[in-house]
Parts: structure tokens; C-alpha cells; sequence
């Protein structure tokens, strides 16, 4: 009788890997702009001159109580904001702007809220205010005048608004985090 080695079972066979999603490059952070320091209240920087078109951005890191605004992966605006109160604090997420309204008053606390932008069906807005004053929200974010303006006229209804805490972006980051 012959002796037979066992037969070798056969190598697995490749499984597929999924190659990474493409990166939408519309959405990488190319340039920051040049601040030195931190913003103090009050204080807001703009800077669209040159950037090419491209898709609107808008970032708010709580911890650093800054919004920063991207055209196309370019920053052309940072504000230091003001934001809720540890008893109404403002939400983290992301929140697609649903409405706009230049001129308005809120209904919960007959306050005006010029150049707001709704991110919640519950009253949280990016808005108008005094935010020289250093006071806290009820939840909303609140802008320099100013540069409030500028963000309500670069933005759209349905343009994202990323609520972080402490969360950092730097040069090459995807701004969606894809």
C-alpha cells in the first residue's frame, strides 16, 4: 500500500478590500487664515479676495468658542463667538441652515436676532449680537454684527453648519470628515 500525503487545503481565496472613498477635494482645508492669538470677543477676520468658488462651510468648536467660515476648502472668515450656557447649552452635530431671516425677533425671548440663520427646530441659530460682552446664549451662536452679515450673505439655506467640541482642523483635513 502507497502512502498518500494528506492533501493541503487550498489558500483562501482573496477577499475584496474596500478601497477608501475618494476625498472630496472641495471640502480639504487649503489655506487658514494668518491669525496670531487667540480671538478675542468682538474681534473677527475676513478674507475672500482671490478664492475661487466653491462649496460654504461653516465650523463652530465650542471649546475654542470660534466659527470659522470655508469657501471651497479656503477659510475666508473666523469670528470669536459667543455660545449657550452650561444650563442651555448649544448642540453639537451637523446642522444644515433651514431658514434665513434678515431681520428678526425671537419668540421665546422677544430678543432681536439680526441676520439669523436657523440650525434647529427648537430656536438654535447662528446670529447678530453683542458679543463684546462676553454674556452666553440660550443655545444660539452669536456673531460680531459685522461679520454676521457677511455670513448670512455667503451662506444658503441647506449649506452645513459642523457643531464640534474642541474638535481641530488643519491644512489638508476634509472639512466633512470624509
Amino acid at each position: 500500500v502507497a502512502y498518500a500525503p494528506p492533501k493541503a487545503d487550498p489558500a483562501p481565496a482573496a477577499q475584496p478590500t474596500a478601497s477608501p472613498s475618494p476625498v472630496d477635494q472641495r471640502f480639504v482645508i487649503k489655506r487658514i487664515l494668518p491669525i496670531t492669538g487667540p480671538i478675542k470677543y468682538g474681534e473677527w477676520h475676513w478674507d475672500d479676495k482671490d478664492v475661487p468658488a466653491g462649496p460654504i462651510v461653516v465650523t463652530v468648536d465650542l471649546d475654542a468658542r470660534v466659527l470659522s467660515v470655508f469657501k471651497g476648502g479656503y477659510e475666508i472668515g473666523a469670528a470669536a463667538v459667543l455660545i449657550g450656557s452650561p444650563e442651555k447649552p448649544t448642540p453639537t452635530g451637523i446642522f444644515p441652515i433651514t431658514e434665513k431671516q434678515r431681520v428678526h425677533t425671537s419668540n421665546l425671548y422677544d430678543a432681536p436676532m439680526p441676520y439669523m440663520q436657523r440650525l434647529t427646530n427648537d430656536g438654535v441659530t447662528l446670529h447678530a449680537t453683542k458679543v463684546e460682552w462676553g454674556y452666553a446664549s440660550h443655545g444660539c451662536v452669536g456673531m460680531p454684527e459685522e461679520f454676521a452679515r457677511r455670513v448670512f450673505e455667503t451662506t444658503q439655506v441647506g449649506d452645513k453648519v459642523y457643531i464640534t467640541k474642541g474638535k481641530t482642523a488643519n491644512m489638508g483635513d476634509s472639512l466633512t470628515g470624509a
